[in-house]
């Protein structure tokens, strides 16, 4: 989920979501993911309510990440997933980075980073690059995420492993979490990015069970995204562990409570909830809008449940303001 095969952080904007084209290291993708299907002619339940509008990205420190990330040949999942935040973490100097290139082995039906098979490509610059770009941002805690590569033996957990290893030999003070791919179940894998030294680790669960599938790629899945966050606490009971849901893809309430305790009983410490919105008609369509007090009321329910901190609002994405996490507070929200 990150940049042009060359690491570059986006594809040219004139390539069409739904269309195949070329990245500069020679792998055959589609932009956004999705090709054109039945559902683009579906729209979703209706306009977006004021809640989510938010500000265009500007400003002097917004241009000074995006310098960054692009002289650093990076990605970020900020850009490639269309994060409606990106405006308010780059405008503070944040951005969560995103390796081993911007074309996904996987298909998600909500998500618009490209895909196609990047047949073994690493860049093997991309530790000291991503440490360079830690360093110079001054980052204290930082995200790292992912494109899946399936492609890969190990799925790319040594690669990440050295891009862990890489931030902390620059900036030993530098805290850092990893939004993982479920490496297919492989927890050796798990286990070898886990090892690098991470404050927290991350496996989205994405949605409720019953959904998986038409919203995750066929090679995800619920019970074996459970399976990793499950292991992930075994192997490393100090790590902080995390998952995200998406609401707004045809859950129910009942659902939703059924998955935050199946969360739960796989040890997991903070589970974030979000709206999910549409990148592209090719996408999922957004079956309904998810009000600032139903997700309070969510947030409720699950710290009711006994997790460590629940995160909800109608913006909130696994890594945001993700190092205010133990302020215990909703991340100020």
């Amino acid at each position: 989920m990150a940049s042009s095969d060359t690491g570059v952080s986006e594809t040219p904007a004139r390539v069409p979501d739904g269309t195949k084209f070329t990245s500069p290291q020679g792998t055959r993708a589609v932009k956004g993911g999705i090709k054109p299907n039945a559902l683009s002619a579906v729209p979703d339940v209706s306009r977006k309510p004021p809640w989510l509008r938010v500000k265009l990205p500007s400003g002097a420190q917004y241009e000074e990440v995006k310098h960054i990330v692009h002289s650093h040949r990076l990605s970020t999942v900020c850009a490639e997933s269309k994060c409606p935040n990106i405006a308010e973490c780059w405008g503070r100097g944040t951005a969560t980075l995103m390796l081993m290139g911007s074309v996904c082995t996987r298909a998600c039906r909500f998500c618009s980073v490209s895909t196609g098979n990047p047949n073994g490509w690493l860049d093997p610059l991309e530790p000291l690059e991503v440490a360079d770009a830690v360093a110079l941002m001054g980052l204290k805690y930082v995200v790292l995420t992912s494109v899946d590569r399936d492609d890969l033996p190990d799925g790319g957990a040594a690669h990440y492993a050295a891009c862990v290893a890489a931030i902390h030999a620059r900036s030993p003070k530098t805290a850092v979490e990893a939004l993982t791919p479920d490496f297919g179940g492989n927890l050796a894998a798990v286990a070898r990015v886990l090892d690098a030294g991470l404050v927290t680790y991350a496996q989205n669960v994405e949605t409720v069970e019953r959904l998986t599938h038409p919203v995750r790629d066929p090679r995800a899945g619920y019970a074996q995204t459970l399976g990793v966050l499950k292991f992930a606490k075994q192997h490393a009971p100090k790590t902080l562990t995390k998952t995200s849901l998406m609401l707004g893809l045809g859950e129910t309430d009942e659902e939703l409570e059924q998955t935050l305790r199946d969360i739960r009983a796989a040890d997991v410490d903070v589970v974030t909830m979000g709206q999910y919105m549409r990148p592209s008609p090719n996408h999922l369509p957004v079956e309904r809008f998810v009000t600032p007090d139903q997700f309070s009321a969510y947030r409720e329910l699950a710290l009711g449940m006994g997790f460590m901190e629940a995160v909800a609002g109608p913006l909130v994405r696994s890594s945001y303001r993700a190092e205010r996490v133990l302020e215990h507070n909703n991340l100020g929200l």
